[in-house]
C-alpha cells in the first residue's frame, strides 16, 4: 500500500479502535494490527495530534504499580469518523471510475 495513503488511514483506525472501548497504546496496536501494520514510533505521534485535535482525550489508571494512559475517543473524533465515512464514499466512486465499473449508487 502507498505509504501515503496507509498514513492517511491509520489515524481513522485508531479512532475506530477507540470507538470499541477506551484503550492504551500497545492494546490499540494489537487491536489494529489485523488490518494494517503499525509501530509504537507511529502510533503515539498519532495519538498525540489526535488529542491536540480533541478527537481523544487521556486519563490514567494503576496497572501493576505504574500509572497506564488510557485514551478514549470524544464526541469531536466520533464526528471525525463519520466525516471520513462519508467521504469515502467519494473515493469509492473514483475507485470503481478507475475500474471501469459502475459505482450503482
Amino acid at each position: 500500500m502507498d505509504i501515503q495513503l496507509k498514513k492517511g488511514l491509520l489515524e481513522f483506525c485508531v479512532l475506530s479502535a477507540l470507538q470499541k472501548s477506551d484503550s492504551y497504546g500497545y492494546q490499540i496496536i494489537k487491536d489494529i494490527s489485523s488490518c494494517i501494520e503499525i509501530s509504537e514510533s507511529t502510533l503515539y505521534p498519532i495519538l498525540k495530534r489526535l488529542e491536540a485535535n480533541n478527537y481523544v482525550e487521556t486519563y490514567s489508571v494503576e496497572h501493576n504499580s505504574r500509572l497506564r494512559k488510557y485514551y478514549k475517543i470524544t464526541n469531536t473524533g466520533k464526528e471525525r469518523i463519520k466525516e471520513f465515512l462519508d467521504d469515502w464514499k467519494e473515493v469509492m466512486k473514483i475507485y470503481y471510475f478507475i475500474k471501469g465499473e459502475n459505482s450503482n449508487d
